[in-house]
């Protein structure tokens, strides 16, 4: 087998990461572009000693629920910022329902009730977007799994009033970078400074957020979220609260109203934006205890809370954090995960440790692309 070879394969179950499974020769391919069904010719773009990547040229038997992508860069060789615009959307919730059921078997050895829930729009969601500026001075995209650029014309997931058009008529500097921002009141921001703080509105909640601090793309879910961790936390007055990875405290916000002043939250983030914006929006609770640093070190200086809400990055709080979390002895420990296979693996760990799974549910916050995210409530046995 070598790059470029064009094979004819059956096409497997989803993979995590975008792609589906196929065999050619005893050898495992990871197919882009295709669906579970399918028949198609599939032409390699990378060989490993253990398996070879392709992408979906040409459909022999094309799967019930293919679909015309929109957009004109969700292509073989296009752009990598959506891997399911050929697959229906209903479809592409359950190929995410199947990663996590099986990310859930495979590395916590738990069977896992869960369906990835529908968040609409679909299109048009996402209000943060960061473009590569081409030699060309046109706005660009990276090409899948490359460091070549595509320019794009438009982009199909971005908020309808990030303007490609605009952006390209401003003479912008080659090589260079430029992110646009949405803000909760629909005005669009494409020279922001760090210093800079935009509107949004959580839950009723007014926050004003910087550009450096983390937001979630999709423009429902920072209100989706909170709220579906405010009904699993089922908080209580007095409640010590601990927010870990808090960012600038958006989750447990709501938290104040019910555990009144004889409660305390206390946030834990090491991004120095998130801080300066959390000290920023929290400056009249008194109740609110914001802590900078490392979330392996400062946790243990606590004693012990009541909740544990957690927000961890991509590769998941680890085993050094959830020893901590156990030693807390929080009565409820609430998980928010943008990647199924990290909450699996720490699912498995606190499940072994006198904490029980008992909810789990899953949002297509990514509509169009592999991802999407999932809260996970355990309590304390």
């Amino acid at each position: 087998m070598n790059i470029g070879d064009e094979l004819e394969v059956e096409i497997g179950p989803v993979a995590h990461g975008g792609h589906f499974v196929a065999r050619f020769e005893g050898r495992v391919v990871f197919v882009r572009h295709a669906i579970t069904g399918e028949r198609v010719i599939a032409k390699v773009t990378e060989i490993s000693k253990s398996f070879a990547r392709a992408d979906c040229i040409k459909v022999l038997s094309p799967s019930p629920d293919r679909r015309d992508a929109e957009c004109s860069y969700a292509r073989p060789n296009g752009c990598g910022g959506c891997d399911f615009q050929h697959i229906t959307p209903a479809k592409q919730r359950e190929f995410k329902t199947h990663i996590i059921k099986e990310q859930f078997q495979r590395l916590a050895n738990m069977e896992v009730d869960v369906q990835v829930e529908e968040v609409p729009p679909i299109f048009g969601w996402r209000t943060r977007m960061e473009f590569n500026i081409s030699k060309n001075r046109r706005v660009a995209m990276f090409q899948s799994r490359s460091n070549d650029l595509i320019e794009i014309e438009s982009c199909k997931i971005a908020d309808p009033k990030i303007s490609i058009d605009a952006l390209n008529s401003q003479n912008l500097e080659p090589g260079s970078k430029i992110e646009v921002v949405v803000d909760g009141l629909g005005n669009t921001h494409s020279d922001l400074s760090k210093s800079d703080r935009l509107p949004y509105e959580v839950s009723g909640q007014k926050f004003e957020v910087s550009l450096e601090s983390f937001w979630q793309s999709h423009k429902n879910a920072p209100s989706l979220l909170s709220d579906v961790v405010t009904m699993l936390a089922g908080y209580r007055a007095g409640d010590h609260v601990v927010d870990l990875y808090s960012g600038i405290g958006v989750l447990t916000s709501p938290s104040l109203k019910v555990i009144g002043l004889g409660g305390r939250l206390t946030l834990v983030e090491e991004s120095e934006s998130a801080i300066s914006d959390a000290k920023w929006n929290f400056a009249t609770a008194n109740n609110v205890e914001i802590c900078s640093g490392r979330v392996e070190k400062e946790i243990q200086k606590l004693s012990s809370c009541d909740l544990v809400i957690l927000d961890p990055p991509r590769s998941g709080a680890g085993a050094k954090v959830l020893n901590e979390i156990v030693r807390l002895a929080p009565r409820t420990v609430i998980y928010v995960a943008c990647d199924p296979a990290a909450l699996a693996r720490d699912a498995g760990y606190l499940t072994t440790r006198s904490y029980a799974m008992d909810t789990l549910r899953a949002f297509d916050l990514f509509p169009m692309t592999q991802h999407m995210e999932c809260v996970a409530r355990f309590i304390r046995s």
